[in-house]
């Protein structure tokens, strides 16, 4: 599986998923420059976590002008799948790959700590390697993470299945204390209408090994990886 990681100026995750997909597939994955308005042929596209452009105007806003996202946006109508984690997801927001809105978190701070997860749908290419209804244990680090999106935009993404992680607490139940950012529907995770572009706010390559504390998101990518060989 060949995947490509989009690097803007303020990225700091990309190292991060590469080892994670190296770890599972054996292959470094290639690195594109946003400038870039041309990348290698993909399976996989990887908007990695960090401040693009330091975060100024809203998160991924400027970003998402790059001339790399213009391929990135061909690609995905193409049907290659596209991963956005935090400030990816921020982007693909702002580009229109995705519905709604990250703002800031309801306590108006930076959060870095583990959160659980609820995996609300498994029927897909992102989540096949977990089960549905399965609490997996993530670390978050983010100030605008807060998803938002109208009402009808919100009963469109659950009725067609399109909510693909929620912030939960250990046992799965949904509560205030373990939506910690105040997302609507304590939503950490959407596609789009093919189910082949995510975008979630918490960091699965950052538990892929032991030594980094926790196991949790190595079945994502492993998940992945065996959906597109």
């Amino acid at each position: 599986m060949r995947a490509v990681i989009v690097v803007f100026p303020g990225s700091n995750r990309e190292r991060d998923v590469c080892a994670a997909l190296a770890l599972v597939t054996g292959h470094e994955p290639i690195r594109v420059w946003h400038r870039d308005a041309a990348m290698p042929e993909s399976d996989l596209i990887v908007l990695p976590g960090g401040f693009a452009y330091g975060d100024y105007l809203r998160c991924g806003a400027m970003a998402a002008h790059s001339p790399v996202m213009q391929e990135v946006r061909d690609r995905a109508a193409r049907g290659i799948p596209v991963l956005g984690i935090c400030n990816g997801f921020q982007i693909l927001a702002e580009a229109g790959m995705l519905p709604g809105a990250l703002l800031p978190n309801r306590s108006l701070r930076f959060t870095c700590r583990d959160v659980h997860l609820r995996v609300e749908n498994n029927q897909t290419i992102f989540t096949c390697g977990y089960e549905a209804g399965q609490t997996i244990r993530v670390p978050v680090a983010h100030h605008d993470g807060n998803y938002t999106a109208d009402p009808d935009t919100l009963d469109r993404l659950e009725d067609r299945g399109l909510v693909a992680f929620r912030y939960c607490g250990p046992d799965g139940a949904l509560s205030e204390a373990g939506n910690f950012n105040g997302s609507a529907r304590a939503i950490a995770g959407i596609f789009d209408n093919s189910r082949t572009v995510l975008g979630l706010m918490p960091h699965l390559e950052n538990v892929v090994d032991p030594l980094l504390g926790g196991t949790d998101g190595r079945a994502f990518f492993e998940g992945l990886v065996g959906a597109l060989q």
